[in-house]
Protein backbone atom coordinates (compact mmCIF):
# COMPACT_ATOMS: atom_id res chain seq x y z
CA UNK A 1 0.00 0.00 0.00
CA UNK A 2 1.79 3.59 -1.04
CA UNK A 3 1.84 6.01 1.73
CA UNK A 4 0.82 9.50 1.84
CA UNK A 5 4.01 11.89 1.56
CA UNK A 6 2.89 13.27 4.96
CA UNK A 7 3.56 9.79 6.53
CA UNK A 8 6.87 8.93 4.44
CA UNK A 9 8.04 12.31 6.19
CA UNK A 10 7.12 11.40 9.52
CA UNK A 11 8.62 7.75 8.77
CA UNK A 12 11.80 9.27 7.91
CA UNK A 13 12.06 10.49 11.76
CA UNK A 14 11.36 7.07 13.46
CA UNK A 15 14.30 4.66 13.61
CA UNK A 16 12.50 1.23 12.53
CA UNK A 17 15.45 -1.08 14.70
CA UNK A 18 15.58 1.01 17.67
CA UNK A 19 13.71 0.22 20.89
CA UNK A 20 13.19 3.63 22.44
CA UNK A 21 12.62 4.88 26.22
CA UNK A 22 8.90 5.56 27.13
CA UNK A 23 10.20 9.20 27.35
CA UNK A 24 11.63 9.64 23.95
CA UNK A 25 9.39 7.71 22.44
CA UNK A 26 6.55 9.79 23.29
CA UNK A 27 8.35 12.84 22.59
CA UNK A 28 8.93 11.43 19.13
CA UNK A 29 5.31 10.14 18.89
CA UNK A 30 4.02 13.25 18.67
CA UNK A 31 6.71 15.16 16.11
CA UNK A 32 4.97 11.86 14.10
CA UNK A 33 1.33 13.25 14.45
CA UNK A 34 1.04 15.53 11.12
CA UNK A 35 -2.29 15.20 9.89
CA UNK A 36 -4.41 18.56 9.61
CA UNK A 37 -6.78 17.46 12.70
CA UNK A 38 -5.49 16.23 16.13
CA UNK A 39 -4.10 13.18 15.73
CA UNK A 40 -5.15 10.09 18.65
CA UNK A 41 -1.80 8.65 20.56
CA UNK A 42 -2.25 4.93 20.24
CA UNK A 43 -0.79 2.36 22.18
CA UNK A 44 -0.32 -1.24 21.05
CA UNK A 45 0.67 -3.69 23.53
CA UNK A 46 1.76 -7.23 22.49
CA UNK A 47 0.87 -9.92 25.43
CA UNK A 48 2.61 -13.37 26.13
CA UNK A 49 -0.92 -14.74 26.81
CA UNK A 50 -2.83 -17.45 24.68
CA UNK A 51 -6.10 -15.75 23.91
CA UNK A 52 -8.09 -18.40 23.45
CA UNK A 53 -7.59 -19.39 27.06
CA UNK A 54 -10.21 -17.87 29.39
CA UNK A 55 -8.30 -17.36 32.14
CA UNK A 56 -5.83 -15.72 30.16
CA UNK A 57 -7.78 -12.92 29.27
CA UNK A 58 -7.48 -9.21 30.08
CA UNK A 59 -9.85 -7.06 30.28
CA UNK A 60 -10.17 -3.74 33.34
CA UNK A 61 -11.15 -0.27 33.21
CA UNK A 62 -9.15 2.55 34.38
CA UNK A 63 -9.37 6.59 34.77
CA UNK A 64 -6.71 8.41 32.56
CA UNK A 65 -5.31 11.43 34.52
CA UNK A 66 -4.63 13.09 31.87
CA UNK A 67 -8.01 13.91 29.22
CA UNK A 68 -8.13 11.72 25.93
CA UNK A 69 -10.10 14.65 24.23
CA UNK A 70 -13.67 14.84 23.55
CA UNK A 71 -15.79 12.64 26.12
CA UNK A 72 -17.85 10.20 24.65
CA UNK A 73 -22.23 10.79 24.91
CA UNK A 74 -23.29 8.84 27.79
CA UNK A 75 -27.47 6.94 28.07
CA UNK A 76 -28.08 6.20 31.83
CA UNK A 77 -30.71 3.35 31.95
CA UNK A 78 -32.15 4.08 35.44
CA UNK A 79 -35.01 4.06 37.68
CA UNK A 80 -37.22 7.47 38.15
CA UNK A 81 -35.20 7.94 41.67
CA UNK A 82 -32.06 8.30 39.73
CA UNK A 83 -32.29 10.21 36.93
CA UNK A 84 -31.56 13.83 38.59
CA UNK A 85 -28.07 12.14 39.38
CA UNK A 86 -27.30 10.79 36.23
CA UNK A 87 -28.90 14.24 34.14
CA UNK A 88 -26.54 15.94 37.23
CA UNK A 89 -22.89 13.93 36.42
CA UNK A 90 -23.35 14.63 32.76
CA UNK A 91 -25.16 12.09 30.87
CA UNK A 92 -26.89 13.32 27.76
CA UNK A 93 -29.53 10.81 27.67
CA UNK A 94 -31.54 9.37 30.79
CA UNK A 95 -34.44 7.03 31.44
CA UNK A 96 -36.00 3.81 32.04
CA UNK A 97 -39.06 1.53 30.15
CA UNK A 98 -39.75 4.36 28.10
CA UNK A 99 -36.32 4.90 26.60
CA UNK A 100 -35.94 1.07 26.43
CA UNK A 101 -39.09 0.91 24.48
CA UNK A 102 -37.83 3.29 22.37
CA UNK A 103 -34.63 1.79 21.63
CA UNK A 104 -36.52 -1.70 20.88
CA UNK A 105 -38.91 -0.18 18.30
CA UNK A 106 -36.79 2.29 16.39
CA UNK A 107 -33.17 0.53 16.79
CA UNK A 108 -31.60 3.85 16.97
CA UNK A 109 -28.43 4.43 18.90
CA UNK A 110 -27.35 7.70 19.49
CA UNK A 111 -24.72 7.84 22.63
CA UNK A 112 -20.91 6.14 22.78
CA UNK A 113 -21.76 4.02 26.08
CA UNK A 114 -24.63 3.27 28.66
CA UNK A 115 -24.58 2.70 31.88
CA UNK A 116 -27.01 1.41 33.97
CA UNK A 117 -28.13 0.74 38.04
CA UNK A 118 -28.72 -3.07 38.78
CA UNK A 119 -32.68 -3.54 38.73
CA UNK A 120 -32.76 -1.89 35.13
CA UNK A 121 -30.47 -4.82 33.92
CA UNK A 122 -33.35 -7.81 33.24
CA UNK A 123 -34.82 -4.66 31.70
CA UNK A 124 -32.38 -4.05 29.69
CA UNK A 125 -32.36 -8.11 27.70
CA UNK A 126 -34.69 -7.44 25.25
CA UNK A 127 -32.18 -4.73 24.02
CA UNK A 128 -29.17 -7.30 23.85
CA UNK A 129 -29.10 -7.97 20.33
CA UNK A 130 -28.94 -4.11 19.17
CA UNK A 131 -26.60 -3.42 22.16
CA UNK A 132 -24.47 -5.79 22.46
CA UNK A 133 -23.06 -6.50 19.21
CA UNK A 134 -21.75 -2.41 19.29
CA UNK A 135 -19.99 -3.47 22.71
CA UNK A 136 -22.56 -1.09 24.70
CA UNK A 137 -24.62 -3.48 26.56
CA UNK A 138 -23.85 -2.17 30.34
CA UNK A 139 -21.79 -4.56 32.44
CA UNK A 140 -20.15 -5.43 35.71
CA UNK A 141 -16.99 -5.46 34.39
CA UNK A 142 -16.70 -2.84 32.79
CA UNK A 143 -17.63 -0.88 35.82
CA UNK A 144 -20.84 0.32 33.60
CA UNK A 145 -23.50 -1.24 36.08
CA UNK A 146 -23.67 -0.20 39.80
CA UNK A 147 -25.97 1.23 42.56
CA UNK A 148 -24.20 4.66 42.26
CA UNK A 149 -24.73 6.01 39.26
CA UNK A 150 -23.73 9.37 39.66
CA UNK A 151 -19.86 7.95 39.98
CA UNK A 152 -20.44 6.07 37.00
CA UNK A 153 -21.39 8.75 34.93
CA UNK A 154 -18.55 11.05 36.40
CA UNK A 155 -15.66 8.56 36.15
CA UNK A 156 -16.64 8.42 32.28
CA UNK A 157 -16.69 11.98 31.73
CA UNK A 158 -13.14 12.48 33.40
CA UNK A 159 -11.64 9.73 31.15
CA UNK A 160 -12.21 6.28 32.67
CA UNK A 161 -12.49 3.68 29.50
CA UNK A 162 -12.49 -0.26 28.95
CA UNK A 163 -9.50 -2.07 27.33
CA UNK A 164 -9.38 -5.64 26.77
CA UNK A 165 -6.77 -8.00 24.19
CA UNK A 166 -7.98 -9.23 20.86
CA UNK A 167 -7.91 -12.37 19.31
CA UNK A 168 -4.34 -11.63 18.93
CA UNK A 169 -3.45 -11.14 22.47
CA UNK A 170 -2.76 -7.46 21.58
CA UNK A 171 -3.99 -4.39 23.91
CA UNK A 172 -5.52 -1.67 22.00
CA UNK A 173 -5.86 1.34 23.48
CA UNK A 174 -5.49 5.30 22.90
CA UNK A 175 -3.41 7.22 25.53
CA UNK A 176 -4.57 11.33 24.34
CA UNK A 177 -4.04 13.17 21.44
CA UNK A 178 -1.04 14.67 20.09
CA UNK A 179 -1.80 18.46 21.68
CA UNK A 180 -0.98 16.69 25.25
CA UNK A 181 2.33 17.35 26.59
CA UNK A 182 4.67 14.60 26.63
CA UNK A 183 5.06 14.50 29.97
CA UNK A 184 1.12 14.09 30.00
CA UNK A 185 1.16 10.86 27.12
CA UNK A 186 3.95 9.27 29.77
CA UNK A 187 1.71 9.80 32.24
CA UNK A 188 -1.27 7.74 30.32
CA UNK A 189 1.09 5.50 28.89
CA UNK A 190 2.32 4.50 32.49
CA UNK A 191 -0.92 3.92 34.30
CA UNK A 192 -2.00 1.60 31.26
CA UNK A 193 1.17 -0.01 31.65
CA UNK A 194 0.68 -0.32 35.28
CA UNK A 195 -2.56 -1.75 34.72
CA UNK A 196 -2.10 -4.50 32.27
CA UNK A 197 1.00 -5.69 34.60
CA UNK A 198 -1.45 -6.21 37.31
CA UNK A 199 -3.54 -8.11 35.36
CA UNK A 200 -1.02 -10.79 34.22
CA UNK A 201 -3.02 -13.98 34.22
CA UNK A 202 -1.22 -16.59 36.46
CA UNK A 203 -1.27 -19.53 34.32
CA UNK A 204 0.62 -17.40 31.28
CA UNK A 205 4.60 -18.54 30.72
CA UNK A 206 7.17 -16.83 29.25
CA UNK A 207 7.47 -12.82 28.87
CA UNK A 208 4.61 -11.62 29.44
CA UNK A 209 5.18 -7.55 27.63
CA UNK A 210 6.31 -8.74 24.64
CA UNK A 211 6.38 -5.96 22.87
CA UNK A 212 4.80 -2.11 22.79
CA UNK A 213 4.11 0.06 19.89
CA UNK A 214 3.38 3.47 20.04
CA UNK A 215 1.42 5.43 16.51
CA UNK A 216 -0.36 8.41 16.07
CA UNK A 217 -3.53 8.20 13.49
CA UNK A 218 -2.40 7.69 9.83
CA UNK A 219 0.94 7.51 11.30
CA UNK A 220 3.92 5.42 11.76
CA UNK A 221 4.95 2.99 14.78
CA UNK A 222 7.41 3.80 17.27
CA UNK A 223 8.90 0.86 19.15
CA UNK A 224 9.11 0.96 22.66
CA UNK A 225 11.57 -0.83 24.79
CA UNK A 226 9.40 -3.00 26.63
CA UNK A 227 11.88 -3.88 29.20
CA UNK A 228 11.26 -0.30 30.98
CA UNK A 229 7.70 -1.62 31.97
CA UNK A 230 9.04 -4.87 33.20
Amino acid sequence: MAHSKRYQESAKLVDKKKKYLPQEAVELVKKTGTTKFKSSVEAHVRLGIDPKKSDQSIRATIVFPNSLGKSKKIAAFVGPDKEKDAKDAGAEIVGGDELINEIATTGKINFEVAVASPEMMPKLAKLAKILGPKGLMPNPKTDTVGPNVKKLVEDLKKGKVAFKNDAGGIVHQIIGKTDLEAAQLLENLNLLMDAIKKLKPASAKGQYIKNVTLATTMGPGVNVDASAFA
